[in-house]
């Protein structure tokens, strides 16, 4: 069977406000899909080219951050931040937008994982310290009905302790309540059990983070 192939020319905008878009894919004669998206039409990716794809950059960055203190094991670090959609907090990643600007630098991805840090978190990353590694260039959230993505990248950060811990960084829309470090065999119970403490759900891409830390895999 072959694929269609959708163009600018076939794409209808049906929402367009600053933060959310649908486009309607027309794929065929009379045959609709329809898309929602945070991109402009001229950012679209089902109308990108096969370079144009494999070259994009995600709409976001999930931070796996791991934490390393003295006379204790590696921990990852989750907060709880409310979830407009969700109607509470959940248990979560440090995360955001690539910014313009972010697009801008060397290596984007990056850029985002370290202001996404210090906004929500306070704590600057110190690259003579600390380690950054992308570990997923791009992960679709689920293409079924939106084009959007994020980046996984992972951040070791090396603390004597936590005192710059501050989640009042945040943009006006961020809410947070607190933060939890997880070890390896919480994080299993937390994979394990599917729900956080609360018996609260938690997104893909913290079942992402709990699953790269306790297989090891931030080690290797």
């Amino acid at each position: 069977m072959d694929a269609p192939v959708i163009t600018k020319e076939n794409v209808e905008t049906i929402l367009d406000k600053k933060f959310i878009r649908v486009f309607d894919l027309q794929y065929a004669e009379g045959a609709h899909y329809f898309d929602a998206t945070r991109r402009p039409l001229d950012n679209l990716v089902a109308v990108k080219s096969e370079d144009e794809f494999k070259s994009m950059l995600p709409d976001a960055v999930s931070c796996i951050v791991i934490v390393e203190l003295p006379g204790k094991e590696p921990q990852l670090l989750l907060s709880y931040e409310y979830r407009y959609p969700a109607g509470r907090f959940l248990l979560g990643v440090p995360a955001g937008l690539v910014d313009p600007e972010d697009q801008n630098e060397e290596q984007p991805l990056i850029a985002t994982a370290i202001r996404e840090i210090r906004e929500e978190t306070g704590i600057t990353v110190d690259l003579s310290r600390d380690s950054v590694s992308v570990v997923n260039p791009l992960l679709f959230s689920t293409p079924g009905m939106t084009d959007e993505s994020n980046g996984l990248v992972q951040v070791v950060l090396r603390l004597d302790n936590l005192d710059e811990f501050d989640q009042t960084g945040g943009e006006a829309v961020e809410c947070f309540d607190g933060y939890e470090l997880v070890t390896k065999e919480k994080a299993k119970e937390l994979l394990k059990k599917g729900m956080d403490d609360h018996d609260h759900f938690y997104s893909v891409y913290t079942w992402a983070a709990l699953m790269h830390f306790a297989s090891g895999m931030w080690e290797m």
